[in-house]
C-alpha cells in the first residue's frame, strides 16, 4: 500500500516509481519522526501585524550531498534526484546503514536571462546529518557528490503547496514585490527549500534569496 501510494504521488510529479524504491520508502516511512535540522542563525525578521513576512539567516559552511539533473520538467528534477539522495541515505553508502534524514532539503535554481522560465538543470542538496559532518559515508552512486558548501546568507519567505515551476517564479516575483529595489541579493540563482514529503498537499517549502558576499 505504501509503495502504491508513492507510486501514484510520483506520477502526478509525471515520474515513474521503480519497484527498487520500495525499501528506501518503508525505511524512510519508520524514521519519519526523526528529522534533524540544518543548523542556522536567525539574524533578523521582517513583517507586518506580527506576521513575519521574511527573515535573514545565516547557515555555516557544511558537507551536503549534491545531485544535478536536467528533466524538462521541474518536478521531474527534483523527484529524480531525490530519489538517488534516498537510496543513499537509506543504505547504498559506505558505511551501509540509514544515516537520517535532514530538513531542509534545497533546490538550486537558476533563470533564463529573460528571467521568465527555469533552466533545466537544478542541484538537489541534502546536508549531512551532525554525526557524519567530519567523515561523510561514500555515496555508490557516482552521480552524487559530497561537497564542502560555503557559508551562506540568505532571505527567506515561507510559502506552502506544490513546488511547480509557474509556483516559484509566481514566488520569486512575490518576494521581488516584497523586498523591493535592492542590489543585495543575487538576481538569477535562488533556493528552494523543501521541508516535507510531496505526498503533503499544502507542504511547506521557503524561497531563499542569497545575499551577495
Amino acid at each position: 500500500r505504501l509503495f502504491a501510494h508513492w507510486e501514484a504521488v510520483a506520477s502526478t510529479h509525471r515520474v515513474n516509481l521503480p519497484r527498487d524504491m520500495a525499501g528506501p520508502i518503508a525505511q524512510m516511512a519508520r524514521h519519519r519522526h526523526a528529522r534533524e535540522p540544518v543548523p542556522y542563525v536567525s539574524l533578523s525578521q521582517h513583517g507586518k501585524c506580527e506576521e513575519a513576512a521574511y527573515e535573514e539567516r545565516q547557515y555555516p559552511a557544511g558537507k551536503w550531498a549534491c545531485v544535478t539533473m536536467g528533466e524538462p520538467m521541474y518536478e521531474q528534477s527534483i523527484s529524480m534526484s531525490f530519489m538517488k539522495l534516498m537510496r543513499y541515505i537509506c543504505k547504498e553508502n559506505s558505511v551501509g546503514c540509514h544515516l537520517g534524514m535532514t530538513v531542509p532539503v534545497l533546490n538550486e535554481i537558476h533563470l533564463t536571462k529573460e528571467g521568465t522560465e527555469l533552466e533545466r538543470e537544478v542541484l538537489t542538496a541534502y546536508y549531512l546529518p551532525g554525526e557524519f559532518q567530519q567523515n561523510p559515508p561514500v555515496p555508490m552512486d557516482p552521480e552524487i557528490h559530497i561537497t564542502e558548501r560555503a557559508p551562506l546568507r540568505v532571505i527567506t519567505r515561507v510559502f506552502y503547496g506544490m513546488t511547480t515551476e509557474e509556483t516559484i517564479l509566481r514566488e520569486i516575483s512575490l518576494f521581488w514585490e516584497l523586498l523591493g529595489s535592492t542590489d543585495m541579493v543575487l538576481q538569477g540563482t535562488y533556493i528552494v527549500a523543501s521541508y516535507e514529503n510531496p505526498s503533503i498537499p499544502q507542504r511547506r517549502n521557503e524561497i531563499w534569496f542569497i545575499r551577495r558576499a
